[in-house]
């Protein structure tokens, strides 16, 4: 199956962005901000980086965050959605931000979701609000006249994010939770299988935990279909300079080497991630890859 992806950096502005709109979702906040310039290039599967705390505040980095959705005209002008969970400072600094309150935001960054030039049968996996940018994702690809079936999932019913736009926007959906509080009771990878073969599913877009996409990838690549996964490694600038989020991909070559998630990614081919590296949240440079130290070198 082909796809085809954007270049990546194309259309990249930085904008003075207003918040329109805010909303409790379970767990998360819904944020719209008006982003002239930057929903007009956007596309399913980019991000933003969002300058946080204000303009005398000691939080230098940024906060990357997926695009959840993007309109490029409106009565503010063009606007950009994304999902938060408050986990510390720099998240509660923006959740906690008013109508009219004004961030600056650097986007559209990172590679998009490629896209089957065909139509084909697809399945779209989120874990918690990781299944943000898979929505704008569903609509795109029933555009191009693919089923699409969604399966969301996360640890509890409150975990969960869009359960109800799912049904708006996907052909089929599959609800999991750990604790069995909605849905089947299990993990997203427990139902997979199966709908991957009553589907005949050719491609599988998954975003959210990185445990998560290493099964996706490995059910799906036993399945024969290929996963397109979303990673969601620690970004700090979001462009490319800091070198914060690299991981080991292996390329067309075969041969491994560490690359920038946010510049090379944040979609990669499943099966090309290695995922052994990935351990306890870590990520370690693997023996093979391209210029990793070598034992009792200098």
């Amino acid at each position: 199956m082909s796809t085809t992806a954007a270049r990546p950096g194309a259309g990249v502005v930085q904008v003075t962005g207003e918040l329109i709109a805010t909303r409790r979702v379970g767990a998360y906040h819904h944020l719209t901000f008006v982003a002239p310039g930057l929903a007009e290039h956007a596309r399913p599967g980019q991000f933003v980086a969002v300058a946080v705390g204000g303009p005398t505040s000691a939080n230098l980095l940024r906060r990357c965050f997926s695009i959840h959705r993007v309109s490029p005209s409106g009565t503010y002008g063009g606007t950009v959605d994304v999902v938060v969970a408050a986990h510390g400072p720099g998240t509660q600094w923006l959740t906690d931000l008013r109508a009219h309150d004004e961030v600056d935001i650097v986007g559209p960054l990172g590679r998009p979701f490629p896209l089957p030039k065909e139509p084909v049968p697809t399945i779209l996996v989120g874990g918690g609000y990781g299944s943000a940018p898979l929505f704008w994702l569903a609509e795109t690809l029933r555009e191009r006249g693919c089923r699409v079936e969604m399966v969301l999932g996360a640890a509890t019913e409150s975990r969960l994010f869009g359960v109800v736009e799912a049904r708006r926007c996907a052909d089929g959906v599959t609800v999991t939770t750990d604790d069995g509080s909605l849905g089947h009771r299990g993990w997203v990878s427990d139902v997979l299988p199966e709908l991957i073969r009553s589907t005949g599913a050719g491609v599988v877009y998954a975003c959210g935990p990185m445990g998560m996409l290493r099964s996706v990838t490995e059910v799906a690549t036993a399945e024969g279909a290929v996963a397109q996964v979303a990673v969601e490694e620690s970004m700090a600038c979001g462009v490319g300079v800091c070198m914060t989020c690299v991981m080991p991909v292996r390329g067309n070559d075969g041969v491994t080497r560490m690359v920038r998630s946010c510049v090379e990614g944040p979609i990669f081919r499943g099966d090309r991630v290695r995922w052994e590296s990935f351990e306890n949240g870590y990520c370690t440079v693997p023996a093979d890859a391209l210029g990793a130290p070598k034992e009792g070198g200098h």
